[in-house]
């Protein structure tokens, strides 16, 4: 009994020992699963009001990853803290909510514990100094929305929709005609777009190109003379830096490192070396969307965010959008731009019509054009403005899948983690977007949904 006793008293020991060293010194992939987990929590309390509890367990923990089952969040409301840890108190997950900026992760655990000026209980994202909208006139100059029995019934159809959509909206010839919101999000809902915000990026980049602050040819954004310094923004647009990258998910690599872990998410990317040679190859890396976010910021010469409030989400209408910001105050120009899916729909909009919004002419001519324009070591996949031309990947290499649905080849997408898509059909003069949670995983492709709205869709 003794031998007993003295046996479970050790192995008592060693699992309190244990315990504080993972809460002293905690794995990366701990630090990554609680800042992840304090992210989302946060950003879906302080932006899209939503319960903490219900967010922890359908968005954190509800998509199967077993690390993430067992993380534990509390809300500081006062402060716009969100804490999360494993088993609660492992893993120094930190994010912390400034009004109408977002939330940022905390890597370095520097909280600024200043009272908000107001307590948020139930807080929501302020608007921008938007055109008026009129709620008398149709979208998008104003809020109306008359929608199509016909269009309305394909958005029914579950197995179109997917497993954990959340909205869908169709645009045709400029008007919403269909729409779909699952139970608990609704028209006003600010919703994650994940890589879509890449595309979002690239527009801003074209905003400042007009300007004639940045040039598609200028190169010269590293010091020295290792090779990097031939890297044009161009380059960094197509996805062809030849930096060094991996974009892997599930675990600690690159991507996740630089979101959860790096409080200057810029300087992490820009310090990778060179892995193929400039302009070449093809690498699809969320590191070049914040590093064009950092060249966008010093090119604007201003607080980019206000920047892109003006000169591009204003003028078309976007009253809900906000790009959050890493720890350092670079824009997330890779993930982070919640909008509701009528906003979403606005920037397709948007981009169907090369990037002129009642007649005037924000973006550069043709470079709308540009940004659908195939980057040749891609295979035909992605475009050299951050766009994807096929909706999914292809099970045959090199052919796009699209075809098989009888989409138009002139179709090009916006495309984020966990299901996120906007079609943009040009020759069809159609925008349809689809957002929510799907994890890579449940096998979801939205060609489905995009062929049947096609086919329920008058031609002229």
């Amino acid at each position: 009994m003794k031998i007993l006793r003295r046996t479970l008293s050790a192995l008592l020991l060693l699992l309190i020992a244990a315990a504080l060293l993972l809460w002293l010194e905690p794995p990366a992939l701990l630090r990554v699963g609680a800042n992840y987990s304090a992210k989302i929590v946060c950003s879906n309390v302080f932006l899209a009001a939503r319960n903490p509890e219900e967010v922890l367990s359908l968005d954190v923990q509800a998509p199967g990853i077993a690390l993430l089952k067992f993380m534990q969040v509390s809300v500081d409301r006062e402060h716009g803290v969100v804490r999360a840890g494993f088993l609660g108190f492992i893993g120094d997950g930190l994010a912390q909510w400034q009004p109408g900026k977002g939330c940022t992760v905390v890597p370095d655990g520097k909280l600024d514990l200043n009272p908000l000026p107001t307590p948020l209980s139930a807080p929501a994202p302020a608007p921008i100094a938007a055109a008026a909208l009129s709620p008398a006139a149709s979208w998008p100059e104003g809020t109306a929305v008359h929608t199509e029995l016909s269009r309305d019934r394909v958005l029914e159809n579950d197995a179109l929709a997917g497993p954990g959509a959340r909205a869908i909206v169709v645009v045709d010839h400029g008007r919403i005609v269909a729409e779909r919101y699952a139970p608990g999000f609704n028209a006003g809902t600010p919703l994650l777009g994940w890589s879509m915000t890449k595309t979002v990026m690239a527009g801003v980049i074209g905003l400042l190109v007009k300007d004639g602050k940045l040039k598609l040819d200028q190169a010269g954004f590293w010091p020295g003379k290792d090779g990097r310094e031939r890297i044009r923004l161009s380059d960094l647009l197509a996805m062809s830096s030849g930096l060094q990258w991996n974009e892997a998910y599930g675990a600690v690599s690159d991507v996740t490192s630089m979101l959860y872990l790096q409080p200057d998410m810029a300087a992490f990317a820009r310090a990778q070396p060179l892995a193929h040679p400039v302009g070449e190859a093809w690498l699809y890396s969320s590191g070049t969307a914040v590093i064009l976010s950092r060249i966008a910021q010093d090119a604007a010469g201003e607080d980019l965010a206000e920047f892109i409030k003006a000169r591009l989400f204003a003028p078309i209408g976007i009253t809900s959008a906000t790009i959050e910001k890493d720890e350092h105050g670079t824009l997330v120009g890779s993930s982070y731009m919640y909008a509701t899916a009528r906003d979403w729909a606005r920037y397709g909009q948007f981009l169907l019509q090369d990037g002129v919004w009642q007649g005037h002419e924000l973006l550069p001519s043709r470079y709308v054009a540009m940004m659908a324009t195939p980057v040749a070591a891609s295979r035909g996949q992605y475009g050299r403005g951050q766009t994807w031309l096929w909706g999914s990947d292809a099970a045959t290499p090199g052919v796009n899948p699209d075809a098989a649905f009888g989409i138009p080849a002139d179709t090009f997408w916006m495309s984020g983690h966990d299901g996120q898509n906007v079609a943009i059909i040009k020759s069809r003069q159609l925008v349809i977007v689809r957002l929510g949670l799907t994890p890579y995983s449940a096998g979801y492709s939205p060609q489905p949904l995009v062929k049947a709205i096609l086919e329920a869709t008058r031609t002229p």
